[in-house]
């Protein structure tokens, strides 16, 4: 193993805390990993990693040595794809969220992958920000405001939202025709995940956006049951359009102020920091830009 392919396999075992994990990463023996690194710490004369029964962390020389590392093989990186088409190959980790994803990714996944047939993808769905680099995912796709700084963000849509209800509620509670008519009424409560509160109802007026409290007799920490617990007649609910527009079409939802919208969610792919976007990952990050782009959600 020469010493960049070393370089290579060192900073995964530090990225997935496990020699098993890397190893099955860069399909190489266990074995293999194990002496790679020793003759690594040998030739550098310093012990780079804590290895525990549960896991394997860096030393303080080792996370200097990881950081060295990762720019090295970014520069590596950078000059061989200067001078030569890198064909995307190899296993692709996505994890995505997975109503988002059935609705705007998967239908044309197909001709994904029949333009790229080396690359092999791995698809987990989820709604946690994963740690993308402990949990060996290269990107995520994800709906919301994400602040988290080790991660670059590439917004690819923003998906309208609808405010609506059933009929059976509207028949209890009445109609509101304008946000002044919501006192009194009841919404099904999304939690915050920070505060453990629900979000308050959100509508836009004269061009300002306002948070609007209502009272919430239920709440939920789904999208899922947001929907359901809105079909059930619970409460008002505000919710990405697509996720109700058969309910919508056919009579069991009905929209409410209207005129009053919610403002839209983002939709963005998420990637680490710390890497430099391999090709595999550049290709399926533009190709589902251009899949929210044909829906008109950019």
């Amino acid at each position: 193993m020469d010493r960049f392919e070393a370089m290579r396999l060192f900073v995964r075992i530090v990225e997935r805390r496990s020699f098993t994990q890397a190893a099955a990463d860069l399909d190489l023996p266990r074995s293999t990993a194990t002496e790679a690194v020793q003759q690594l710490e040998a030739r550098l004369g310093a012990r780079l990693l804590q290895r525990t029964t549960r896991q394997v962390s860096p030393t303080l020389d080792g996370e200097a040595y990881y950081r060295r590392c990762l720019r090295l093989l970014d520069d590596l990186d950078d000059a061989e794809s200067a001078f030569r088409q890198r064909t995307p190959r190899g296993l692709l980790r996505v994890d995505v969220q997975g109503a988002l994803a059935r609705r705007f990714v998967l239908p044309d996944l197909p001709d994904f992958l029949a333009a790229y047939p080396e690359l092999k993808l791995q698809l987990t769905e989820g709604d946690r920000l994963v740690d993308l680099v402990r949990d060996g995912v290269d990107c995520v796709l994800r709906m919301g405001d994400l602040t988290d700084s080790a991660m670059v963000a590439r917004r690819v849509a923003l998906l309208p939202e609808v405010t609506c209800a059933a009929p059976a509620y509207l028949a209890r509670f009445g109609t509101p025709r304008t946000p002044d008519d919501l006192g009194g009424h009841r919404m099904v409560g999304f939690l915050q995940a920070a505060t453990g509160h629900p979000y308050p109802l959100e509508v836009t007026e004269g061009g300002n956006v306002r948070a609007v409290p209502v009272a919430a007799d239920v709440t939920v920490n789904s999208a899922e049951n947001t929907v359901a617990m809105g079909l059930l007649g619970l409460g008002l609910i505000q919710v990405p359009r697509y996720r109700v527009e058969d309910f919508l079409a056919d009579g069991r939802l009905i929209e409410v102020l209207a005129d009053y919208p919610p403002t839209p969610t983002p939709v963005s792919l998420l990637y680490p920091r710390s890497r430099q976007l391999s090709p595999r990952v550049r290709v399926f990050i533009d190709w589902t830009a251009r899949r929210f782009s044909d829906e008109r959600l950019v």
